[in-house]
């Protein structure tokens, strides 16, 4: 403890952490229609931003043949905890819902609410995980997948970077995992708690990248 009271903490490592393809894992939190679009329920305005840089990391995953998985935040049709903080699952919104068709203002026609998103869309063979609660290590098969196939690194982008991002990727550290928030792929409806996030997940349990450093340490 500090003469000011504060504990002194040790400040968390700026360091690049070196990626091998062959262990490393990219994971896509809910980038679904419901919190990506325009007009969706729980829209993430900045998640549109990060579009881009999901495809330059997917494209270097897929070329490698590295681990792809999606998650899906998913809710009813019963009620569930969750609920008391995001009103919209309850219908009749019926905010991801797997199967619930809607329409939203930057796309011609209806979505499946609980689907990811057109411009990211998963091919056959990789993995979607649907949870429902906000990190993809609870209570899913994301891990036992993950080491059946080697993983020892995951990659962590998507949305949102305060909720279901920072739950996922501190369930990775949980698992003995290593694990990166790529700093410019994740999003927020708020970015003082974005940045907090970061900062405090660099501090004390992984590694904050930005996409081009995570292509460069591939």
């Amino acid at each position: 403890m500090s003469g000011t009271g504060v504990p002194n903490f040790t400040k968390g490592t700026t360091q690049v952490l070196e990626l091998d393809p062959a262990t490393t894992a990219l994971v896509v939190v809910d980038m679904q229609n419901d919190f990506v679009r325009q007009g969706a329920p729980l829209e993430v305005p900045d998640a549109r931003g990060t579009i881009d840089n999901h495809r330059r990391l997917l494209k270097r995953f897929r070329d490698g043949e590295g681990a792809v998985v999606f998650t899906r935040f998913i809710a009813g049709p019963q009620r569930t905890l969750i609920w008391n903080w995001s009103t919209v699952l309850a219908p009749p919104t019926c905010c991801c819902w797997p199967g619930f068709m809607r329409a939203y203002g930057d796309v011609e026609g209806p979505r499946d609410a609980a689907a990811v998103i057109d411009e990211l869309t998963p091919l056959p063979a990789e993995l979607q995980v649907d949870k429902y609660n906000y990190g993809a290590f609870h209570r899913t098969n994301l891990l036992d997948s993950l080491q059946a196939q080697g993983v020892d690194t995951v990659v962590v982008t998507g949305t949102v970077t305060q909720i279901c991002v920072d739950e996922t990727a501190r369930g990775a550290f949980r698992e003995g995992l290593k694990a990166v928030m790529v700093s410019d792929a994740v999003s927020s409806f708020d970015r003082t708690l974005h940045q907090a996030t970061l900062a405090n997940f660099a501090m004390k349990f992984g590694w904050v990248m930005t996409t081009d450093e995570v292509l460069t340490a591939l």
